[in-house]
């Protein structure tokens, strides 16, 4: 196989742990594995190794490519079935697992799968929108499986509720190999809500032991940005109403 050398070092896959009822979804899944060897792409994903996770993650590994699966403890059980490929990184919750691989990934894209796949690729869109990253997020769209997720977010733009510039956000194509180049094709042409340096002192946050030491450092950056305030302390403390 002759390999391309691709702008990304690592992409994220977010797809089901189930294998769905259509053979083209399973094929999807490893071709987009064989896509990413093809490009010389490390892949991280959820780390499980069944239904379509297992399968993109087996096809990248054969193809020599490093494999990072990240995942909660408690799911161990439910989505590691006999022999792991790759590294497998432990973490405590979802919310972990989440933040973990987009800060490897270079780039995401979401093959079908449940309401697990659909929050982890509509969050990164929404940081994206926001301003927290610029990395292309692709829909890999088999036989038309994101059809009707993409007409619900065209009729948000036509009721006013993304904008238009936000709308290219999301890339989508019916094949791996297009959808990867259009990935690597790639340039954001949306208006971030806030600055990336705002958001990357909210990280700052993440490494403050105590609340009142949080309370210290988000008023020495109230001044900043009021957003800042608001979702600094949302980001730790998500059952305090602020």
């Amino acid at each position: 196989m002759e390999e391309t050398k691709s702008r990304f070092n690592r992409i994220c896959v977010f797809c089901g742990s189930s294998s769905g009822k259509k053979a083209s979804y399973q094929e999807a899944a490893v071709e987009l594995g064989k896509e990413l060897v093809e490009r010389r792409i490390d892949l991280v994903y959820g780390g499980g190794s069944v239904g379509l996770m297992g399968l993109v993650s087996q096809a990248v590994h054969d193809g020599g490519r490093h494999v990072l699966g990240v995942i909660p403890r408690t799911l161990m059980p439910r989505e590691l079935t006999g022999e792991t490929v790759g590294e497998v990184r432990t973490v405590s919750d979802m919310h972990q697992r989440k933040a973990e691989m987009a800060r490897q990934a270079d780039a995401f894209i979401a093959l079908p799968g449940g309401y697990g796949t659909l929050e982890e690729l509509l969050e990164v869109i929404t940081w994206a929108q926001l301003g927290i990253h610029r990395k292309p997020v692709g829909l890999l769209n088999v036989d038309g499986f994101y059809n009707s997720l993409l007409s619900f977010i065209d009729k948000a733009v036509d009721e006013g509720f993304i904008s238009t510039t936000a709308r290219q956000i999301i890339v989508s194509a019916p094949t791996a190999k297009q959808l990867v180049r259009q990935l690597e094709e790639y340039v954001p042409e949306h208006d971030e809500i806030t600055s990336k340096l705002v958001w990357e002192e909210v990280d700052r946050i993440s490494y403050v032991s105590e609340p009142r030491d949080v309370w210290l450092l988000i008023e020495s950056c109230n001044a900043k940005s009021p957003l800042f305030w608001c979702f600094g302390f949302h980001s730790i403390y998500g059952s305090y109403t602020v």
